[in-house]
């Protein structure tokens, strides 16, 4: 039997496909490269000695994924990491957001049941919660409204993953609701390697760093925290793809919805980022403070112990490992994968 890992050459795709080969499993890579390249996987497989099998297709290809299910009658299970996943690009691109995100869900639901596989491990979001009532969230903790197109878009393939599970009980679906993943791979051979101007703040600081970008942008130090910056949970993106080999076990059972908090439990500040890269790697980050952008929120962080009890799932890295980690993969890799 093999997964089938859509967005497999993303950075959590990449990280994820690595640890499910390192466990023993087949996977099949399917990703139209639009915000990716197919030179993560050719590192992936220099990491764990074995081949993947790759498609450069889209998810909105029909045709395309069922050419692939054909043609790959083993896959039992998918693990679903393609989106479009910007913030600030999805309240400019509100239409390409839904279209790519929704449609694209939408599509690869309707082949994979027509092939007979209902197994579904779906990349989720913090952004889920909106703007919580009180941290830490936990699975329990009510879905806000969104602050932007993309977290809507997380929300909305939740609620139709939730719906389609209700109506056919055959299906076993896990939501992963990610906290924010950062650092690398411990080879430094694969990493997070944004295209343009970096939308998260770990690889923005690496870029400076390495002297690419001049300084930090801080949005906004007036928030009610303990030093005005925004706080959130930061998880080392290694910690986060063994989470997915872990959530494969509900694939065994005889259907279900599971839903999972991925975070380490703790909230750090932008600040507390910066000072903890510095102390890890020994370089200084000039920044700004700068105005607050629109949809961020104060505080969000994870209680995670469902994982941990449900699946034996636990983060192991702490936040000096994914700095030192993130700014290795940055050193040694100075233009990402050279796209």
């Amino acid at each position: 039997m093999s997964i089938l890992v859509t967005g497999g050459c993303g950075f959590i795709g990449s990280h994820t496909v690595v640890e499910l080969q390192q466990a023993g499993e087949d996977v099949v890579v399917v990703d139209n490269l639009d915000n990716s390249t197919k030179a993560a996987l050719d590192k992936v497989e220099e990491i764990t000695g074995r081949p993947v099998k790759f498609y450069e297709k889209d998810i909105r290809d029909r045709e395309g994924l069922e050419e692939i299910f054909t043609k790959e009658p083993e896959i039992s299970g998918c693990i679903h990491f393609a989106g479009k996943k910007a913030v600030g690009e999805s309240v400019r691109l509100p239409w390409e957001y839904y279209d790519n995100n929704i449609h694209g869900t939408l599509v690869l639901l309707d082949v994979m049941r027509k092939h007979g596989v209902k197994n579904l491990i779906f990349s989720s979001s913090s952004t889920v919660y909106g703007n919580p009532d009180a941290v830490p969230v936990t699975e329990e903790s009510p879905k806000k409204p969104c602050t932007n197109p993309y977290g809507s878009t997380k929300s909305m393939q939740e609620t139709i993953l939730t719906d389609i599970q209700a109506a056919d009980p055959e299906w076993n679906i896990v939501l992963l609701r990610y906290f924010n993943p950062i650092g690398a791979h411990k080879s430094g051979k694969i990493g997070e390697d944004p295209n343009g101007i970096p939308n998260n703040l770990m690889p923005y600081i690496t870029q400076v760093a390495v002297g690419k970008l001049e300084k930090l942008h801080v949005f906004g130090n007036d928030y009610p925290t303990p030093d005005g910056t925004g706080v959130r949970d930061y998880i080392h993106v290694v910690d986060l793809a063994k989470g997915h080999v872990k959530a494969l076990k509900k694939f065994d059972e005889n259907g279900g919805l599971y839903i999972y908090n991925l975070g380490t439990g703790r909230g750090y500040s932008v600040l507390e980022i910066v000072e903890n890269f510095e102390k890890a790697t020994g370089v200084k980050i000039p920044y700004q403070i700068d105005p607050r952008r629109p949809g961020d929120i104060a505080a969000n962080y994870a209680d995670a112990s469902k994982a941990e009890r449900e699946l034996g799932w636990k983060a192991e890295n702490g936040i000096l490992e994914m700095c030192a980690d993130s700014w290795r993969w940055q050193q040694m890799n100075p233009d990402g994968y050279g796209r």
